[in-house]
């Protein structure tokens, strides 16, 4: 699919064209790149988000099962 833009401000695109001709690829295909990239960008924070969610759900789950192996403990060494 093709898209077109414009209005782009000079300095922006002169600044393009040497990321570009750093990287050795054209205009073109960097752009391309960089907009795929924006295009997943929103998933993958989503996913990052989800996963930090779970992580801290299972931290919480440890904590909680510390704190009743230790009260177990307590139990068992009280009724030796």
């Amino acid at each position: 699919m093709d898209m077109f833009l414009r209005n782009i401000d000079p300095i922006s695109v002169k600044k393009i064209d040497e990321i570009a001709k750093e990287k050795k690829i054209s205009r073109q295909e960097f752009l391309k790149c960089q907009i795929e990239t924006l295009a997943v960008f929103q998933e993958q924070k989503e996913r990052e988000a989800e996963l930090e969610r779970l992580i801290d759900r299972y931290i919480k789950m440890m904590e909680r099962c510390a704190v009743a192996i230790e009260t177990i403990e307590d139990t068992l060494v009280k009724e030796r």
